[in-house]
């Protein structure tokens, strides 16, 4: 018939402890990703190993969070440009007028006619204005030239916070390893 149980023994063996090997090679990385996931997403001891990092962290956000920056950048066009004109009380001059007591005595159709041409006046020349507005030109020189630093640091800030301390990542394996031991699943060898 065919070979004996006893002859595809010494294979299997090999083949369950090659099992037996990885296993036991998961459950270690298993146990490393643990602690080192939970290092790093252990804010609090980031907050105490560096609590000036933390604060101003915090700062930054809450300033974006606010609106910190569009408020600074309007004072600071401000102060290059000078203040803005106020809007005059009345922008309607006698010829304007005359022009809208020609269009009828119908208010709200005569509102209607006004809203409707003034939305197209602006729909149309919005790429001309966009174009001669300093305050664009400004926005998109400082959002270019900004953009590589804002970038660089927010990278730096991101493998910073995602940074497992080897003190952090100890403390952690230590836990993960007490824990395995208390629910009976001990560290294999």
């Amino acid at each position: 018939m065919g070979e004996s149980s006893d002859a595809g023994r010494p294979e299997v063996v090999t083949a369950r402890e090659a099992v037996m090997a990885s296993r036991a090679n998961l459950d270690r990385e298993l146990m490393r990703l643990e602690a080192s996931g939970r290092a790093a997403a252990d804010v609090p001891a980031k907050v105490k190993a560096n609590p000036v990092k933390a604060a101003g962290l915090a700062a930054g956000v809450g300033f974006v969070a606010v609106g910190g920056p569009k408020r600074l950048f309007k004072r600071a066009k401000a102060a290059v440009v000078g203040p803005e004109e106020p809007l005059p009380a009345s922008m309607l001059p006698k010829e304007i007028e005359k022009s809208i007591k020609k269009l009828g005595t119908d208010g709200e159709k005569v509102r209607g006619t006004i809203e409707r041409e003034f939305a197209a006046y602006l729909d149309k020349t919005a790429d001309e204005r966009k174009k001669r507005d300093l305050t664009g030109a400004l926005a998109g020189l400082l959002l270019t030239a900004g953009r590589p630093f804002v970038q660089r640091y927010a990278k730096q800030l991101a493998e910073q916070v995602s940074t497992t301390d080897p003190k952090a990542f100890a403390s952690q394996m230590d836990k993960v390893r007490a824990r395995r031991a208390e629910s009976g699943l001990d560290e294999p060898s």
